[in-house]
């Protein structure tokens, strides 16, 4: 059985196309009755991943912020270049640093042979985030779907768009309220840190130039990272010291002890607006679970193609 989206493009005539993808939602149903099989084969593809490399959970969530902070949740991200098309992926928050990209590719072919072209990119990325968090002990929601994937991408946008980890707060909070995404929702994704590790590149500022930082948090990770620009670049280091590989709150915990290892992360903690949100989600994980539930969806809820506007893409790195 095809889904939504094809059977505009199959059966209703022009106008009806126009006013269907004007007002399409997602909803958490979208795939239930054309591709049942759906959620239990990326579940499975995740998992394999995750297993084989606890990292990996992380990395799939990641991209799936880096997509929908750009343009909204369109799959763009996944689009390689070409000779005559410049993508995402060697934006400068995404060179040498977004990763997954083959596992995507390892998730699309199995949705292929169960649902072919029925399943677009952008709503494989949020399913992926979602069970990424779930193979590491996190929460679980029902995703919304019914995305379609973008027939084009933007470095420019990546380069701006996509919050750095030099960012002092105000620029983090404009960041997020560009997307429609409150004070709130940015303390709570932040917290996505809990899992996955950062490049030397991306904290070597703060480790030796900072003072609001934990004396032997910053000695320690001055071993792996030298003060020298260009040594040790690329070496990597845990953003939750504690439990690095667990979906937890212990990332709050780090925050208050000043052991936060990126400059944005301890910019939530360091005398501001945030500090209260920072310490209820450090004393309760229930808390900063069901904000961080809501904070995905909501981000997941960015400017989406539906309807007739875009493509279900048969290979995430490539137009049709």
């Amino acid at each position: 059985m095809a889904c939504p989206s094809n059977l505009f493009a199959t059966f209703f005539i022009v106008f009806v196309i126009s006013i269907a993808s004007s007002t399409a939602q997602l909803s958490t149903d979208y795939y239930d009755s054309c591709c049942p099989g759906l959620l239990d084969a990326v579940r499975a593809q995740v998992k394999l991943a995750v297993d084989k490399e606890p990292r990996m959970g992380a990395s799939l969530l990641r991209l799936f912020f880096h997509d929908c902070f750009v343009n909204g949740c369109d799959g763009s991200i996944m689009l390689d270049d070409t000779a005559t098309f410049t993508g995402e992926k060697n934006a400068a928050p995404n060179r040498n640093s977004t990763r997954g990209f083959e596992v995507i590719d390892a998730i699309k072919a199995a949705v292929e042979q169960i649902c072919p072209g029925d399943v677009s990119c952008a709503d494989i990325l949020a399913i992926s985030a979602r069970d990424s968090v779930v193979a590491l002990g996190g929460p679980s929601w029902d995703v919304k779907v019914g995305r379609r994937d973008a027939w084009t991408a933007s470095q420019a946008a990546a380069n701006t768009s996509i919050p750095a980890p030099t960012f002092d707060l105000n620029r983090l909070v404009s960041s997020f309220q560009a997307q429609g995404l409150s004070v709130k929702d940015l303390v709570a994704l932040s917290g996505a840190h809990t899992i996955g590790q950062a490049r030397c590149t991306n904290f070597r500022a703060r480790i030796y130039n900072e003072t609001n930082i934990d004396g032997f948090f910053a000695r320690t990770r001055q071993a792996g990272c030298p003060r020298t620009s260009g040594a040790g670049d690329n070496n990597l280091a845990p953003l939750d010291i504690q439990t690095p590989t667990s979906f937890d709150n212990s990332y709050f915990q780090d925050l208050i002890s000043m052991r936060g290892l990126l400059h944005s992360d301890q910019q939530l903690f360091n005398g501001g607006s945030t500090d209260s949100l920072v310490t209820s989600y450090s004393q309760s994980s229930s808390t900063f679970n069901a904000d961080f539930v809501a904070a995905m969806i909501r981000m997941g809820d960015i400017k989406p193609l539906t309807g007739s506007n875009g493509e279900i893409r048969k290979n995430c790195r490539r137009i049709n």
